[in-house]
């Protein structure tokens, strides 16, 4: 098991939290929210719980509950131990309230969210400090755990942005079926569970709809904090994709400043916002590049280096056919070209909006310079694109 040296007692996992122990808890994860709609209406139609359609409702159900589950039993464990100064509350233990613009909050649906204006850049599922180290929490079921890099990379960066003055850490919990636990950063404690069954809960919540359970059992302790107590540094998040786009073409000799590009302080960022852009291609420059496609292509074609979650830098392109109607493209090893449509209502629809009321011609790139730049890329030392 991948366990930090640390001299930290609060870091050891105990036995109740190894066996999921829930006596302590009565009723609590009841009073959370959980997306239960789709599972609730397979359920009303009889479908086989051996579905497809079933078997994954219930996975993501199981998932919440296991989050939820092992929150209250930290929740706990922080009142044992007096180095967590400030553990954030969350959930029903909470006022309902609207999640804030440019500040750590909690949303309406109980969640620790960070928003910039009305859009969500990141969620924990616990956070907590211990004097100058601040340790965000990922609990969850997901049997591997190799996709989950590029997620703690973006949350890591962001909290290196918001609180620069902390030591930034994360505690995983997972299920010791858990696989790819030797592959996560050194930031990393892993905590592995005895295998976890929502089953009763799935009784409860979806067969009984929650008409029995226990009053909530409420958490009162001087470091049982609400999202107030932590002061987040000033962060534009619009303000400083705009930056880093000015920055990457401000070199007269060069299609790319590959000295910025290289930056401590934008690789952070680049962690954070796992894309930058870099200018735009005309529609007929694109259908050089890529000849053999089909598709739809608009008049101008917006470019961006992506973050992998192996931590290799790429290109990537995006089609904005209108206000809302936004899709990702990306070409695979054999040139052939991978299209998906985004959330009309996610971040990267108004990033792209942000960044083509910056554009000026002489952001414009041709097939020649995206070949260049992605040699560019390529020739990067492993070092830099490690996570």
């Amino acid at each position: 098991m991948k366990q930090q040296q640390t001299h930290n007692k609060f870091l050891i996992m105990t036995p109740e939290i190894k066996t999921i122990d829930e006596s302590d808890i009565a009723d609590n994860v009841l009073y959370y929210e959980y997306a239960t709609k789709h599972l609730a209406r397979l359920e009303k139609e009889g479908i086989d719980k051996d579905d497809p359609r079933f078997l994954s409702a219930y996975r993501s159900f199981e998932g919440e509950v296991f989050e939820n589950v092992m929150y209250e039993i930290l929740l706990r464990h922080a009142l044992k131990h007096t180095e967590i100064t400030e553990f954030i509350i969350k959930g029903p233990h909470k006022p309902r309230t609207k999640a804030l613009s440019n500040a750590l909050s909690i949303s309406a649906k109980g969640q620790i969210v960070y928003r910039t204006k009305s859009k969500e850049i990141g969620e924990f599922d616990a956070l907590f400090c211990a004097g100058k180290e601040l340790y965000f929490v990922e609990m969850t079921l997901v049997k591997s755990l190799s996709n989950l890099k590029k997620r703690l990379r973006k949350k890591k960066a962001l909290l290196n942005v918001l609180f620069p003055e902390y030591t930034i850490k994360s505690l995983i919990i997972v299920d010791e079926g858990a696989t790819g636990v030797k592959q996560l950063p050194s930031y990393c404690t892993v905590w592995l569970t005895k295998p976890f069954s929502a089953q009763r809960y799935y009784q409860k919540i979806i067969i009984e709809r929650n008409h029995s359970r226990k009053p909530l059992k409420k958490i009162h302790a001087k470091n049982i904090v609400g999202t107030r107590s932590l002061k987040t540094h000033p962060f534009r998040y619009y303000n400083v994709l705009g930056w880093i786009f000015t920055g990457l073409r401000n070199h007269n000799n060069y299609i790319i400043n590959m000295k910025f590009l290289k930056r401590p302080d934008v690789t952070r960022f680049i962690d954070l916002f796992t894309k930058i852009y870099i200018g735009y291609m005309e529609a007929e420059e694109f259908q050089k590049l890529y000849p053999g496609t089909t598709a739809k292509i608009p008049q101008k074609v917006m470019v961006s280096i992506d973050k992998e979650h192996t931590g290799e830098l790429t290109l990537a392109y995006y089609f904005q056919h209108s206000r809302k109607n936004l899709e990702y493209v990306k070409a695979n090893a054999n040139g052939v070209l991978n299209i998906s449509k985004k959330d009309p209502y996610g971040i990267t629809v108004t990033e792209v909006v942000h960044i083509f009321k910056m554009t000026k011609s002489y952001h414009e790139l041709k097939k020649e310079d995206i070949v260049k730049i992605t040699s560019l890329l390529q020739r990067l030392p492993v070092q830099y694109n490690a996570l």
